[in-house]
């Protein structure tokens, strides 16, 4: 990977691979960047949450033109495949080039491409002293992956030039100038458990081998939600074969469709194998449903010790109506650019602990009041089953400017380097330019970066080739501003 053009990018981004950089652990990777602004001689600045600036004087004859941001966030998302061992906090990212030489990605878990190129390249901008560019402020971002908590806490006046380019997209040739906004619902039902009845036997139910991906950028694709399946199975199985639920936990991150699910029941002996031919015939009728968009669908079963307890039948009951109508995927379009999102849902996570089941959403939508109305229908659902329903950890979205003085100079510029111009997107997506935008409300903004495959998954992949144009297109454009 080291010997990848450009040979600086890639090399910044192996020494990212080597430090644990899971969202909430910021302390070593921001550390890491503070200090290479300063081994650099820059100005380097650590504000209260861990964010790091970094400014670089103008190249020569450059002085009096206006300053420009490059923007992007220091954490990844830790998702890997059950069978892999790893440890997100501690292990680094075992990262190589696939065989055909085309992409690079990891071994069995998340790459950090998303942001970890971006950043890369910021950082060889940074380095190379012989880049052209105006003034320049690098703004690296804590957090963003959990909430865009870090954009959020920077402080207004931080920032003294008024363009921003943020790193985080994830399409080469396509310059994207707006954004969804977010927002978390979690619902909890609590309980007290029963007795489970004597005689009983317990299964764990395991759903694994979907695609997954990111819940903004994938969720068009019409991938199946580990949550949704296993609950199918598990209402049949309630219904018919008096199977009762005694914990249950599916996937793993707020902003990544739920690629695994599993829980344990438990039911009379006597229902042994007619639940387990239940099992077989949902694992057919989901293989048959999702034909040509998931290809390793696995549900399985294994006896288990029973649990001395489980959840109260009513309980029980109302959670798995809940689940099974709450909202999941593309919600609408946006007329004027159908082939864009405007309003979805992600049921995330379902989680089994202390005696109560957590549920939670990340709702997004280009619209405030679609948004809105989006929510207000999953509270409905969850409400109506008894839980509790709180709203946490909104964004806004970012309004897209087609006046914008540096999307006309990126237009050129990509027409100038490749005879073609680049593809106008808004993404549906959560980007922090859209926070950001709210505390620097004149701020000219544009996102863009390589080509990242399966980003938030196990599968996630770079473009070594879509990486060389995008850092030869951001010395250009920075050469043009």
């Amino acid at each position: 990977m080291k010997n990848q053009e450009p040979k600086a990018l890639w090399n910044y981004f192996y020494d990212l691979t080597q430090i644990p950089r899971p969202s909430g652990k910021k302390e070593e990777i921001s550390a890491f960047l503070a200090n290479f602004g300063k081994s650099l001689g820059l100005e380097t600045i650590v504000d209260a949450i861990g964010n790091v600036i970094i400014r670089k004087p103008a190249y020569k004859g450059y002085e009096d033109h206006p300053g420009v941001v490059l923007q992007g966030h220091m954490d990844m998302v830790p998702q890997k495949n059950n069978a892999v061992a790893f440890d997100f906090e501690k292990d680094p990212i075992r990262a190589y080039v696939e065989e055909n030489g085309e992409w690079v990605t990891a071994d069995g878990t998340t790459l950090g491409a998303d942001n970890g190129i971006g950043i890369a390249a910021a950082m060889a901008i940074l380095a190379d002293k012989d880049a052209v560019h105006p003034p320049l402020e690098v703004l690296v971002t804590v957090d963003e992956e959990t909430g865009m908590y870090g954009a959020e806490a920077l402080e207004g006046g931080l920032l003294q030039a008024q363009t921003l380019l943020n790193l985080d997209s994830e399409s080469e040739g396509e310059l994207y100038i707006g954004c969804a906004g977010g927002i978390d619902t979690t619902a909890t039902f609590d309980y007290t458990p029963v007795a489970v009845e004597e005689g009983d036997i317990a299964l764990e139910i395991t759903l694994t081998g979907l695609k997954g991906g990111h819940s903004g950028c994938d969720i068009n694709l019409q991938r199946a939600n580990a949550n949704k399946l296993l609950f199918r199975f598990l209402k049949d199985a309630v219904a018919n074969y008096e199977a009762r639920l005694a914990s249950v936990e599916g996937g793993s991150l707020r902003n990544a469709i739920a690629r695994e699910a599993s829980a344990v029941i438990t039911i009379p002996a006597a229902a042994k194998d007619e639940v387990l031919e239940l099992l077989a015939d949902y694992e057919n009728l989901f293989i048959k449903e999702y034909e040509g968009v998931e290809t390793n669908i696995s549900m399985t079963a294994k006896e288990v010790v029973c649990p001395q307890e489980e959840l109260p039948e009513d309980v029980q009951d109302f959670l798995i109506h809940a689940i099974c109508a709450c909202p999941h995927g593309v919600f609408r379009m946006i007329p004027e650019m159908p082939e864009v999102v405007e309003t979805s849902n992600n049921l995330s996570t379902i989680k089994t602990e202390n005696n109560q089941i957590t549920v939670l959403c990340l709702t997004r939508s280009s619209v405030e009041s679609r948004k809105t109305e989006l929510c207000e229908m999953i509270q409905s659902v969850f409400a109506l089953a008894g839980a509790n329903v709180k709203f946490s950890g909104a964004y806004p979205g970012w309004k897209p400017n087609v006046n914008s003085r540096v999307l006309e100079i990126m237009k050129t510029t990509y027409n100038t380097l490749y005879g073609k111009t680049p593809n106008i997107i808004t993404i549906h997506a959560g980007l922090e330019c859209g926070i950001l935008g709210s505390n620097y409300p004149n701020m000219d903004m544009i996102s863009f970066g390589p080509t990242i495959q399966y980003p938030h998954s196990p599968d996630e992949r770079v473009n070594i080739a879509s990486v060389q144009k995008f850092y030869e297109y951001l010395q250009a454009t920075l050469k043009a501003l």
